[in-house]
């Protein structure tokens, strides 16, 4: 039996920290983990940027109420909870995340979460566990799941190589140069068939 685990951002949500660039004029927060591979290194200088311009939780939280799903991403979903079981693994934080969760219609979601003060500033972040996304894999495999993974980042690719099948979904060039032996899909409808090809394999 299979189980898919999937990153959120760049596969079925926009990317949090891009819109927040966006919004903010700041260019540095565009980064994510598709250019820095080392995601404590981003964060660190995410909170710094934060700090430096008086960023608060609830700035960020007004640019997140705007986002929605990426075209496509809910009827993804929708078509494959009928097939199987989907679980968001995600670096972003519970109080980035739960609006898109209810957005996307409430799939599975494990991810981390932020240190806030009574101001609201963001003043760290906590990660569930180190290497997160592969660990649940693992865990899912330790009670005799398959797994499919799917993400698009650098923080992404120990999950994907753990996984019985692990898919590149629209990823940046510089993510496919250092990974060249990973599958890539560019549509929704080519992840269907990935997927639908890998349960029939199993037949």
């Amino acid at each position: 039996m299979y189980i898919i685990c999937s990153d959120l951002e760049g596969v079925f949500a926009p990317e949090i920290w891009v819109n927040v660039a966006k919004h903010t004029g700041i260019d540095e927060l565009k980064l994510t983990t598709r250019d820095i591979s080392d995601y404590n290194v981003l964060m660190r200088r995410r909170l710094d940027i934060l700090r430096n311009n008086n960023l608060t939780l609830h700035v960020i939280q007004n640019v997140i109420a705007n986002l929605k799903p990426l075209p496509g991403a809910s009827e993804f979903i929708a078509w494959l909870k009928k097939r199987a079981q989907l679980v968001v693994v995600s670096d972003t934080f519970v109080e980035f995340a739960t609006p898109l969760m209810e957005k996307l219609g409430h799939p599975t979601l494990f991810c981390n979460h932020l240190t806030v003060d009574h101001l609201g500033n963001i003043t760290n972040y906590n990660l569930r566990q180190e290497n997160g996304k592969m660990r649940v894999v693992e865990a899912l495999q330790n009670l005799n799941y398959k797994v499919i993974a799917v993400g698009d980042s650098y923080n992404d690719i120990n999950m994907l190589r753990k996984a019985e099948k692990g898919v590149l979904y629209r990823p940046p060039q510089n993510v496919v140069n250092d990974n060249p032996d990973l599958p890539i899909v560019n549509s929704y409808d080519e992840l269907k068939e990935l997927i639908t090809g890998q349960f029939e394999s199993e037949v």
